[in-house]
């Protein structure tokens, strides 16, 4: 089984720049898009052109901002949207699908600006959400949590770590989020396949030419509960694959 997620910075902008050949070229079985940028009202005709496919949504209050959507093979038993915190919820970051085998979360972590002025946020995002899939491990389920996380973790996961100290996405409080995470028990499955493994980013600038020197940031991720990882065969970056930002990532699972 085969999962991918990519923040498309817009799916409608994604559709005119070859999202369809990307689906129909890697064909997962499950598709998990962040920052869709739409309404219900505005979803493309082309996405009629994926009948394989569900499709669930979690659209932002706001029009044009952030919003998730999942695109699935198999039916899932359970769908949810957001975390049950309004402030949260109403910038629709987190879809939910429930499948026999496991619980999958896909999620548009919140990006602290440049300003830091939605650090607070952002960090308050990662604690709510860490309680939640907590609880849901513990009760036995196996857990894949996916998306744009919004952070590098480590000076590995950025070109430059030395000039970006202090700019939101690799300040030491954010990235600490990240050592909890993996203190919890969850496993950053890329570095758990290539732990030492440099330049392998998600995200570029579109300033400077960026994408083409490879200056980027590894900031979308799968994170995955111990109990996932007999089964997990392989994590990869698919930085080929153009249309975003963002490139999407994705893991293979047997089950």
């Amino acid at each position: 089984m085969k999962i991918i997620s990519w923040n498309v910075n817009g799916l409608r902008a994604a559709i005119r720049n070859g999202f369809l050949n990307f689906v129909e070229t890697y064909k997962p079985q499950i598709l998990c898009l962040q920052e869709i940028k739409l309404q219900q009202e505005q979803i493309p005709d082309e996405i009629h052109a994926l009948p394989d496919y569900r499709a669930y949504w979690h659209f932002a209050r706001k029009k044009g901002y952030s919003g998730v959507a999942t695109f699935t093979r198999e039916v899932p038993v359970v769908t949810e949207a957001g975390l049950g915190i309004e402030k949260f919820d109403v910038e629709g970051r987190v879809l939910v699908t429930e499948f026999p085998q496991f619980l999958l979360y896909n999620i548009y972590f919140p990006n602290g600006q440049r300003d830091h002025g939605r650090v607070e946020y952002k960090l308050e995002f990662y604690a709510e959400l860490l309680k939640i899939v907590n609880r849901r491990r513990d009760a036995g389920e196996r857990v894949i949590i996916t998306g744009d996380f919004n952070t590098a973790h480590k000076e590995i996961d950025l070109k430059n770590p030395k000039s970006n100290q202090n700019t939101s996405g690799f300040l030491p409080e954010e990235r600490a989020w990240i050592d909890r995470y993996l203190a919890d028990g969850w496993v950053d499955t890329f570095r758990h396949f290539h732990p030492d493994l440099a330049d392998q980013y998600t995200w570029w600038s579109y300033r400077f030419n960026a994408r083409k020197r490879n200056i980027g940031w590894r900031i979308d991720y799968f994170m995955v509960s111990e109990n996932v990882l007999p089964f997990l065969k392989d994590a990869f970056i698919l930085p080929e694959v153009l249309g975003s930002d963002h490139c999407p990532v994705g893991i293979e699972l047997a089950f």
